[in-house]
């Protein structure tokens, strides 16, 4: 069950409680949608192109991204506008917030290509919960000047360029959109099946 929001973060007048606040209620939405998640709705193809988490040797055209048996195909062109399933769009959640977090608050020595990824549900939405409740505790210790702190973390040369605070917000926006994406492709399945 997902934790209660902090209300009471809608009342500090400050950017870092707003983005706070933002990346909160987003991340209860979409864990709210995610507790009910089954493999069926994981794995569920809205077309037979959509990229998906697949064993290491089912690839097929694309890139392995992660580090153990079960990988996300990774397309070579940055804007792949295709189709994704469930299970890829928690899969990319998942290495941004790991990725962010190792390279900001961590030891600044795993990647995306280092993450595990999982072939069930269950298990990868704790994996993706695990690393965005990582991050949050990380940056509610932040006070306002870590938020104009340039490199404050080095995880590619745009986060090392610019404050921290454009770093929190890109993630709440990759949040908020591919989470829209997941409840989406989770009522589509619904009237599909």
């Amino acid at each position: 069950m997902p934790e209660a929001f902090d209300w009471d973060i809608l009342h500090r007048p400050s950017a870092m409680a707003m983005v706070r606040g933002q990346l909160g209620f987003s991340w209860m939405v979409l864990s709210g949608r995610l507790a009910q998640l089954t493999d069926e709705q994981y794995f569920w193809r809205p077309s037979s192109e959509a990229l998906t988490v697949v064993r290491r040797h089912y690839t097929g055209r694309f890139r392995p991204l992660g580090s153990g048996e079960w990988v996300a195909q990774w397309p070579d062109e940055p804007d792949h506008r295709g189709p994704r399933t469930i299970a890829w769009l928690i899969a990319h959640l998942t290495e941004m917030f790991f990725e962010r977090w190792e390279w900001t608050f961590g030891e600044s020595r795993q990647g995306r290509a280092d993450i595990t990824l999982h072939g069930n549900a269950r298990d990868a939405v704790a994996w993706l919960t695990y690393w965005v409740e990582a991050w949050q505790d990380a940056i509610a210790g932040l006070d306002e000047d870590a938020a104009m702190t340039i490199g404050l973390s080095q995880a590619n040369e745009l986060d090392a360029a610019e404050p921290f605070g454009h770093v929190v917000l890109r993630l709440n926006r990759e949040l908020i959109h591919h989470g829209s994406e997941i409840m989406t492709l989770q009522d589509l399945y619904a009237v599909a099946a």
